[in-house]
């Protein structure tokens, strides 16, 4: 949630942020109704309370008829104390349904727009012609490495089986990505990948796009999750954090579950869109004022981590009508790739701000020993849809794909060649 004193200070900020977003601006009046009527419940509970405590003390000193009167009263009291504390409850639900409701606000260093509106910062990396290149399941499938054949069969369209050396590859590729986290200060994760809703709400994955997360109902009442973000933001909920000596770095690596719901008929070929994937997703707890800072050191552990692909990339800075809920800023890394003479998302980053602390009650101690809400940062550090660039832009004449030194090490081979 977004804070709810700048809301009654300055609507008009968030009313434009909403707007930023594509999102509804009355969303900010309706707030600010339910917010005026639940301070009037509580001022009126507070009120009757009061005189019931002070009528509390009169019975005490009454005698004969004067008392009876009283408790009579008392009665008649306790009934309005009833109302007015159940009017209190209601506003008070009205008002958090109504503050949930409304995104992050958006960085007005984020560019404005939808979709289409990215700014590109930087292009990395030289784009290598490659005559006649095949893609990502051609290659995939004439060395070995992968079946959507079989995938759809066990499990339906868009899951695949990584076989033999594709499965070696995934494996060096998140290891790498692990062991790069860890050198940088990041605690190694493995989480659970069911959580319970109120973990999927607070980190906002619930509003827009709930179509797009796996939900176990009937007994269980979990949710997949998408990323590791998810329980790595829940690790902390409820909690005070100790942020003296700076801020708390952990590096998830988990499998994912998408419904992509709403993508029918787009990337039906190969992995880059599937219902289920691993990642090794870097999550930041830290003060606000170190969120914008801690933001540029992501995308440079990204970037570290793309260079050891060795595959040609932009970053871009994703418009404001482009965010998901939770975040203020997005940074994306897009890698080429060849066969589709394009650039795909491969890593994305985004400055949370104090959105999903304030909903999951996650607070750090200031300078003066008292509670503040923390921020939190998520950065992707490798995913299975790398696959994709590193096959097509490592490809060799005769069929091969040539994997750059640092991940072979991981990988345990220089060359992949048909098995």
């Amino acid at each position: 949630m977004i804070d709810l004193k700048i809301v009654r200070d300055d609507p008009d900020l968030v009313r434009a942020s909403q707007r930023a977003r594509g999102e509804d601006p009355g969303l900010v009046d309706a707030l600010l109704e339910a917010d005026a009527e639940r301070r009037s419940a509580i001022v009126e509970a507070d009120t009757l309370r009061s005189e019931q405590k002070a009528l509390g003390k009169q019975v005490g000193k009454a005698q004969g008829e004067e008392k009876q009167a009283l408790l009579a009263k008392g009665k008649e009291l306790a009934e309005k104390v009833k109302a007015a504390v159940a009017r209190q409850a209601e506003a008070e639900a009205a008002t958090a349904r109504a503050h949930r409701a409304i995104s992050n606000i958006v960085a007005p260093q984020a560019p404005a727009g939808g979709e289409d509106d990215y700014v590109v910062l930087e292009h990395v990396g030289e784009v290598r012609e490659i005559e006649n290149p095949k893609d990502h399941l051609e290659l995939g499938e004439s060395l070995g490495l992968l079946d959507m054949e079989r995938g759809a069969k066990v499990s339906g369209s868009r899951f695949y089986f990584l076989t033999g050396q594709g499965a070696f590859l995934q494996l060096g590729l998140l290891n790498m990505a692990a062991q790069k986290a860890a050198a940088n200060g990041f605690q190694l994760m493995i989480p659970p990948v069911l959580v319970r809703p109120e973990v999927m709400e607070g980190t906002g994955f619930l509003g827009a796009h709930a179509d797009e997360v796996y939900h176990l109902d009937k007994d269980d009442d979990l949710y997949l999750v998408g990323t590791s973000e998810v329980p790595l933001a829940g690790y902390h909920m409820d909690e005070i954090l100790d942020l003296s000596d700076g801020p708390k770095r952990y590096a998830g690596w988990s499998t994912c579950f998408r419904r992509e719901a709403g993508s029918y008929g787009k990337d039906t070929r190969g992995i880059i869109r599937v219902h289920q994937f691993d990642k090794v997703e870097g999550f930041v707890y830290c003060k606000p004022e170190d969120a914008e800072a801690e933001h540029q050191r992501l995308l440079n552990w990204e970037k570290e981590m793309l260079a050891a692909i060795d595959v040609p990339y932009r970053v871009i800075d994703v418009a404001g009508g482009d965010l998901g809920s939770s975040a203020a800023r997005k940074f994306d890394c897009e890698a080429w790739i060849p066969t589709q003479n394009t650039y795909r998302e491969l890593t994305s980053t985004s400055n949370c701000t104090t959105f999903q602390a304030r909903r999951l009650s996650i607070r750090y101690r200031d300078s003066n020993g008292k509670p503040q809400v923390a921020a939190t940062l998520n950065g992707t550090l490798a995913t299975t849809r790398w696959l994709v660039a590193i096959l097509e832009n490592h490809q060799q004449p005769d069929g091969s794909v040539k994997l750059p030194p640092e991940l072979a090490k991981f990988v345990g081979t220089d060359v992949l060649t048909p098995q």
